[in-house]
């Protein structure tokens, strides 16, 4: 899966080491050195994935993310060196889709590469519609609408929403949402699900009180409410 890249990384010697492995996946990579020059890449060239360390000068990664997230439904894979879950977070419920703490293995960021485009490719296993409520859910073409108005999801709450929307009343624990949205083998915090879960209610209208689309399971994660 090929994509054209924008890598956020202020250190030249980290972003040369991590184009290099991209490039050699057959990605097209622009570099960007501090958030501001990020920001205007990524507006100009509409990549298909943004690689984005937090730590940047002129503008950090977070505020990044939020602009974006404005204007925006790029991809956005964050670089922390800020590992513990709170700090995570933060960026999660800034919009990201998925992120990776320093120190990593090339290989490692790679692997998430390649399942966050993967999954943003407009391919599907499931290709039919899905209607569910008042939603309209196409996995082919990776859109939502709420009685027909578009709505702008990012990679990972749509592929949320469209598990949770395919099997109404099925409950689905953080840890299988994980497995089967962010990819089999992937290594991060359940509360990801959380983060992702509450910018898609945000964005749907959707009361956590009173779901209409995604309803919490004490103790154990989520469900579609029976229709």
């Amino acid at each position: 899966m090929k994509g054209r890249v924008v890598l956020a990384e202020d250190d030249p010697n980290q972003a040369k080491i991590v184009k290099l492995y991209l490039e050699r996946e057959g990605h097209a990579v622009v570099v960007a050195d501090n958030g501001m020059a990020a920001l205007e890449e990524v507006r100009r060239r509409e990549p298909d994935l943004l690689i984005l360390d937090v730590m940047m000068p002129k503008l950090d990664g977070h505020d990044v993310c939020r602009i974006l997230r404005a204007e925006s439904d790029v991809p956005i894979l964050l670089l922390t060196a800020r590992s513990s879950e709170d700090d995570v977070l933060i960026g999660l419920d800034l919009g990201a889709d998925d992120y990776v703490t320093k120190p990593y293995r090339p290989r490692e960021l790679m692997a998430r590469v390649r399942a966050l485009l993967r999954r943003t490719s407009g391919t599907s296993s499931t290709p039919r519609t899905v209607r569910f409520a008042d939603l309209e859910i196409d996995p082919g073409k990776r859109t939502v609408s709420v009685s027909g108005a578009p709505v702008n999801l990012t990679a990972a709450e749509f592929d949320v929403l469209l598990t949770l929307a395919g099997s109404p009343g099925l409950v689905f624990t953080r840890l299988q949402l994980l497995e089967g949205v962010m990819g089999w083998d992937y290594q991060g915090m359940e509360r990801t699900i959380d983060a992702h879960v509450k910018n898609l209610r945000r964005k749907l209208g959707d009361d956590a009180r009173h779901p209409r689309y995604v309803a919490t399971v004490v103790g154990v994660g989520y469900k579609a409410p029976d229709a």
